[in-house]
């Protein structure tokens, strides 16, 4: 998705990933290494007397691997910019298989040589749900020509 410069990009222009299953693993690996421990994504006991009735994945870790999912070009992507109106619509239990939906929505030039990428992220499971909605902003390097 972040693989051409910054004016090469039009609004309105969308992109679907591949898809990533979220495991239990990924649960364990993300408490361990965030400090989240929460029991709605680490008891099975306490979640299955939850209005989910299981672990669901914790919604900074749904974040984090839709970011993998990304393709970001050395080079051309100068840095992350910022998330805005970040939901999470329904729970993603292990086991699920995520993939996003993206539309450009926004260009703003930051000077001469950059400009900023805005994106609406639709993260889906295998159901076609929506798990999570957020914009993220990328700064992006323009075409230079030498």
């Amino acid at each position: 998705m972040f693989n051409k410069y910054f004016e090469e990009y039009k609004i309105g222009e969308t992109w679907t990933s591949t898809g990533r299953t979220i495991t239990e693993s990924d649960l364990v690996m993300f408490s361990s290494f965030s400090g989240d421990w929460f029991p709605l994504h680490t008891d099975k006991e306490y979640a299955a007397n939850t209005h989910f009735e299981q672990r669901i994945a914790h919604g900074m870790l749904i974040l984090s691997v839709t970011t993998g999912l990304l393709r970001f070009e050395p080079g051309i992507v100068v840095a992350f910019y910022g998330m805005d109106k970040v939901r999470f619509t329904n729970p993603t239990f292990i086991g699920d298989t995520i993939y996003l939906n993206a539309t450009v929505i926004d260009l703003k030039e930051k000077g001469q040589s950059q400009g900023v990428v805005t994106v609406l992220q639709e993260v889906k499971k295998q159901t076609e749900e929506v798990v999570a909605v957020l914009e993220m902003k990328i700064l992006m390097n323009k075409h230079t020509l030498e």
